[in-house]
């Protein structure tokens, strides 16, 4: 299985990227931090153990449905996880990192490691290029008026409306990543297919076995529900501001090299400690797409380094509040939509249903 720490560039002497690379190096930040990932670990799984008590001494009360906020809050810590043993960050060697990543995914969240790493590592290597980059493919929302104009039926619907129905939409995920994972489990070789194929079941059997045990069936589909839709709603919010709205490279135009294809397709999130915990540090997302390898807890540390690289090298380099960074993305999926609209208003569009 791949992993996207493969995605880094050879340090090529005389890129743009080398000096900036050899800066990050010389100040350790490639350096694994095992305590750190240790003690992150332990946490995470602790407080999620206390959440699962919590289930079973409220029991068969529709207070328990309270407790879907911090469960999905800490599956989503536990994700982070799961994606930092893909980037090979947490361990030495690949079979490490793997078992770490089968266990905070499959095993902890029901999503299939194997999956998610594949397509993770393709949007590294080619972060927001329409061809490449499966997370500006074309799904239930488009990101080019490329895509928007081949829409028919109900899609063209969507397209016209994505902006307004994004986050409505994101109560979705949750339940779209275990429908994803478990579709793609057909594709893998029989025994990675078999591994995964028990860790899911693993997974989902202690997970329905400890809502009915605490609450009535009735009241566990309401807690599953919930938890799953505001679980898609976390991680959708992370990821969402990270590169929706900036550049995307022209399939048919030159080759960026790296610093470019990185920097220029990712924005940078700040607003402090609160928003640096509830993103997981990956709103230093920039960082993050230049050194996929470096920590995620150490992501901050080197964003002085690569602004004032950038700035050298006459880069762009995109940072706003959180707030501001919804609104850039749902303003590039609305302007997506516009000639839809546009046509639809002049009465030349086609039906949208």
């Amino acid at each position: 299985m791949p992993q996207a720490s493969a995605v880094l560039p050879e340090p090529v002497t005389g890129s743009d990227f080398a000096p900036l690379l050899r800066q990050v190096r010389a100040a350790g930040l490639l350096e694994r931090r095992r305590g750190r990932y240790a003690l992150t670990a332990t946490t995470d799984l602790l407080a999620l153990a206390a959440t699962a008590t919590a289930i079973v001494l409220t029991g068969d009360s529709w207070w328990t449905l309270l407790l879907t906020l911090p469960a999905a809050v800490f599956w989503a810590r536990i994700a982070f996880l799961g994606h930092d043993s893909g980037h090979a960050q947490i361990a030495a060697t690949r079979r490490t990192n793997r078992a770490l990543g089968l266990v905070h995914a499959d095993l902890l969240l029901g999503m299939s490691y194997g999956w998610w790493n594949d397509k993770h590592v393709r949007h590294h290597a080619n972060p927001n290029h329409v061809d490449k980059d499966p997370d500006v493919g074309v799904g239930a929302l488009v990101w080019t008026q490329r895509q928007a104009a081949r829409r028919q039926g109900l899609a063209r619907w969507l397209t016209r409306n994505q902006a307004w129905l994004f986050f409505p939409l994101l109560l979705l995920e949750g339940i779209n990543l275990k429908v994803s994972s478990v579709l793609d489990l057909k594709r893998r070789d029989a025994r990675d297919r078999r591994t995964e194929a028990v860790l899911l079941g693993v997974h989902t059997a202690a997970y329905a076995t400890l809502l009915l045990t605490a609450m009535s069936p009735g009241k566990a589909l309401a807690f599953a529900l919930l938890h799953h839709a505001l679980f898609g709603l976390h991680l959708g919010m992370v990821f969402a501001p990270n590169h929706k709205g900036m550049e995307m490279p022209d399939p048919d135009g030159e080759r960026w090299g790296h610093l470019r294809r990185q920097v220029l397709t990712s924005r940078n999130v700040h607003g402090g400690p609160v928003t640096d915990w509830l993103m997981g540090g990956l709103n230093y997302q920039i960082e993050h797409h230049l050194f996929p390898s470096m920590p995620r807890p150490v992501l901050r540390l080197a964003r002085p380094l690569v602004r004032a690289h950038c700035r050298a090298a006459g880069l762009s380099y995109a940072e706003t509040g959180l707030v501001d960074s919804y609104r850039q993305a749902l303003r590039h999926m609305h302007d997506v939509g516009a000639p839809l609209r546009a046509e639809r208003g002049n009465g030349h569009g086609r039906r949208a249903l």
